[in-house]
């Protein structure tokens, strides 16, 4: 089942998609609906089911979660840990250290705050000249760590800042707008192998592709189970957290988004995610 939100009769409410079209959950946000599943022991998509109106509609699609914690993960892709090595000239090589040992780099990117859904302005920061976006696969998490659901992240970075010292990650990675979700959640059931998804991003600035590129999340160097049994150790989350699982399409200085930009990402089980990008 693909969920989403949406705005209706003046208000931000939860809604299955299907095929092109929503179907309204009036009375609930979808973080409601997380919550009052658990409360009942029942599955998000049976919830969402029996309370849907049967009159599917057009509606534009928003920010598909509040999400209460967005937390998100680095260097577990290969291509990743090398590019960032590469770039820092870490001799002993920091990030390749990360990505091969047990403990996996989890960072807190903000909350709802900071989020934006499809076809909102993804941010670049006024002081970076290098801010570039990272297309993730997501997960939005139970309160006792279950994979609920996948959504495709734009974990967007301020690169030359977190270049000029690795101490600055904060001030690369949380800002306004910096981090899109969406189009929507497929919920868990849906997605019987999220090793076997191909995921694909493109900056276009006017008429022109600036960037393209595509990876399999076969790459993934770590389980998702691993990341999120390490969110969990000594950090009690709450329900409808996301987890965004780090990148393995790397943008280039040349492709530096600029206002006006707009990045594409794409898993086709998940669907499109589309943002303008803007300085905030």
């Amino acid at each position: 089942m693909q969920l989403g939100q949406i705005r209706f009769e003046k208000t931000v409410i939860a809604a299955i998609v299907e095929g092109g079209k929503v179907r309204p959950i009036p009375g609930h946000r979808l973080i409601d609906l997380i919550r009052r599943a658990e409360a009942e022991g029942v599955t998000l998509a049976k919830l969402a089911g029996g309370l849907a109106s049967r009159l599917a509609e057009d509606a534009r699609l928003l920010l598909p979660i509040d999400p209460p914690e967005v937390w998100a993960c680095g260097c577990t892709y290969e291509m990743s840990a090398s590019f960032r090595d590469a770039e820092h000239g870490t001799r002993e090589g920091m990030y390749a250290y990360v990505y091969r040992e047990p403990r996996p780099e989890i960072f807190f990117k903000g909350t709802a705050r900071v989020c934006v859904g499809p076809g909102q302005p993804v941010g670049i920061r006024p002081d970076s000249r290098f801010t570039a976006p990272e297309p993730e696969l997501a997960v939005v998490l139970g309160r006792d760590g279950a994979i609920l659901g996948y959504t495709l992240c734009n974990d967007v970075s301020a690169w030359d800042i977190e270049r000029e010292n690795p101490l600055y990650l904060p001030q690369s990675k949380m800002y306004d707008a910096c981090c899109a979700l969406g189009p929507v959640i497929v919920t868990a059931d849906e997605i019987s192998d999220p090793y076997n998804l191909q995921m694909t991003c493109t900056i276009t600035r006017g008429d022109s592709l600036l960037f393209s590129g595509e990876v399999s999340t076969s790459k993934l160097h770590r389980k998702l189970e691993e990341l999120v049994e390490y969110l969990r150790r000594g950090n009690r989350f709450p329900s409808g957290t996301v987890l965004s699982t780090g990148t393995g399409i790397i943008v280039t200085e040349e492709a530096a988004l600029a206002e006006g930009d707009v990045v594409s990402i794409t898993i086709p089980e998940i669907g499109t995610l589309s943002n303008p990008a803007a300085i905030v």
